[in-house]
């Protein structure tokens, strides 16, 4: 009977001590920095990277603004690394940063900095020229569908709050390096809009200024909400 009780005892001891997590850093590899964000908007930076195995969990980030440099650490709750059921595979994450309003200027970001994981990358703020947050009206996009594309085509999906709008056109803005920042640009269509949730499905062409082979498409909305999705050719 003791050789059970201690045996149980013992059990649930390491099952305790395997499902008490500990926050680690976890490795990243790109930084998508969208190009557009002004002095009145709260800007964004993106970040993919992977999940050493399945006994990470909850990828998360941290930041921190000193003077020019935009300090970021990516970690995620790591459980016990010996855990039998902890399978070898890595989990692909991709995760958005609201780093808030920045002044104009030039910015460096540091990922994990100073650790083997360390990434560098920077983002440009520009001047706000108004007081309003948008200067469009931005279709509500709730989901970038790449299932069934052809080529370089995307579907953007949500929905309209009243039927008199309707999709104008599509601006890409690109960073340079690894970012389309996408304006779907909304038109009134008549003076009476009364409130109807209306779903919509605009097919667009994603642009092949940008030679990489995974792109981000940094979708923006109404106050300034986004959806982001990495695009791989």
């Amino acid at each position: 009977m003791k050789k059970l009780l201690l045996g149980i005892l013992t059990l649930s001891s390491l099952v305790s001590f395997a499902g008490t997590p500990v926050e680690k850093l976890v490795p990243v590899d790109e930084i998508f920095s969208p190009k557009g964000f002004d002095s009145n908007d709260s800007s964004e930076i993106i970040i993919s990277g992977w999940l050493p195995n399945l006994c990470h969990k909850n990828p998360m980030t941290k930041f921190e603004i000193k003077g020019d440099a935009i300090n970021i650490t990516v970690s995620a709750l790591s459980y016990q690394a010996s855990n039998p059921f902890c399978p070898e595979m890595m989990v692909p994450f991709v995760e958005s940063v609201n780093v808030g309003l920045l002044d104009k200027g030039q910015y460096k970001i540091v990922v994990n900095g100073k650790t083997e994981y360390e990434m560098k990358s920077d983002i440009f703020i520009n001047e706000s020229t108004s007081n309003a947050i948008d200067e469009h009206i931005y279709a509500n996009v709730d989901y970038v569908d790449q299932r069934d594309f052809v080529g370089t085509t995307v579907t953007l999906k949500g929905y309209t709050p009243s039927d008199c709008l309707e999709l104008d056109k599509v601006e890409f803005v690109s960073n340079g390096s690894n970012t389309y920042s996408v304006l779907p640009i909304m038109k009134q269509i008549n003076d009476f809009c009364p409130m109807k949730m209306t779903p919509f499905a605009y097919d667009i062409e994603v642009p092949k200024t940008l030679n990489k082979a995974r792109v981000l498409l940094h979708v923006r909305g109404m106050d300034g909400k986004s959806i982001n999705s990495i695009f791989s050719r």
